[in-house]
C-alpha cells in the first residue's frame, strides 16, 4: 500500500482555513479604520491546483500527472466591497458570511478526516 496524501491535502486545507479566518478578522478589526481595504484571500481550488501531489499508477497504461509549484496563499484585494464616504470597503454582513463559511469548511473537513481515519483503522485491524 503506497503512501495517503489525504492528510496532507486536509492539513493544507486547515491552513488555508486559518489564514483565511484571520483575514476575515484583521477585515472585522478594521472595520471602522478610514481607508481601508477589504482584503481575502485566493480561492483553495488556486492553492490545490498548485499543489504537488504526485499520482501514482499501477500501469503503464494509466494517466499520469506532472506535479505543479508549491502552493501558497496569498492575499489579494476584495473586489465586491462597497467604498463607504471614509474609504473604507468592509462590509460587516459579508465578513460574518465568510467567517460562517470558514466554519462549515472547519467541520466539514474535520468529519472527513474522522470517517477516513475509522475506514483506516477498521480495514487495518487484523
Amino acid at each position: 500500500m503506497g503512501p495517503i496524501h489525504l492528510f496532507d491535502v486536509a492539513s493544507r486545507v486547515n491552513h488555508w482555513l486559518t489564514v483565511r479566518q484571520s483575514t476575515i478578522a484583521q477585515n472585522v478589526a478594521n472595520a471602522n479604520t478610514p481607508g481601508f481595504k477589504s482584503q481575502d484571500v485566493k480561492p483553495f481550488a488556486s492553492t490545490l491546483e498548485a499543489m504537488s501531489l504526485a499520482m501514482s499508477s499501477s500501469r503503464p497504461e494509466h494517466m499520469t500527472h506532472t506535479p505543479a509549484a508549491d502552493a501558497r496563499t496569498e492575499l489579494n484585494a476584495d473586489e465586491s466591497g462597497e467604498m463607504l464616504h471614509s474609504g473604507n470597503t468592509v462590509n460587516l454582513e459579508m465578513e460574518m458570511s465568510k467567517a460562517g463559511e470558514v466554519n462549515r469548511a472547519y467541520a466539514l473537513n474535520t468529519s472527513t478526516l474522522k470517517a477516513f481515519h475509522r475506514m483506516l483503522m477498521t480495514s487495518s485491524k487484523v
